[in-house]
């Protein structure tokens, strides 16, 4: 395989994902909570370093494509993580509850908050016991592997 189809399998493989994520979201109709959201940063900018690793190649291009792989697939590992209850997630999206402590008891009682937080402990979608964030998670490895690839394939 050859540094250029390396580099276009990895980003490509990053936008698909987000291509899913997206379908997802608005065709599924399972909106992202604030950890999805996270996971979807780097592979923005996989794509990115994709297109200036295509347009002026190099090793440093292709190792900073494997670290934002590498990213995401580490927020994936967080996000699995905290849907199953290995370790506490942002207090803002769990269902810990400890956000709650500075309101006052007309603000809890209030109907005009923001009643479509999506928490981040619950699994909305999964496949062969694994979640949306674990799937990510694994694809992303792979990605890695991939933009590693390409960078020893690069021109010195």
């Amino acid at each position: 395989m050859t540094y250029r189809t390396s580099v276009l399998l990895a980003a490509g493989g990053s936008a698909a994902l987000l291509i899913g994520a997206l379908a997802f979201q608005y065709l599924g109709g399972l909106p992202p909570c604030k950890l999805c959201y996270w996971q979807r940063y780097p592979h923005v900018a996989a794509v990115l370093i994709g297109a200036l690793a295509l347009w002026l190649g190099g090793r440093t291009l292709a190792w900073m494509g494997a670290l934002a792989a590498l990213a995401t697939a580490g927020v994936g590992l967080y996000h699995t993580g905290v849907e199953r209850g290995w370790w506490e997630g942002p207090i803002s999206c769990t269902g810990t509850g400890g956000g709650l402590s500075g309101l006052s008891g007309a603000d809890l009682l209030s109907t005009e908050g923001t009643a479509d937080v999506v928490m981040c402990d619950e699994v909305a979608w999964q496949m062969f016991g694994l979640s949306m964030a674990s799937w990510n998670m694994l694809a992303s490895l792979v990605l890695v592997a991939i933009w590693v690839a390409a960078a020893r394939r690069a021109a010195r």
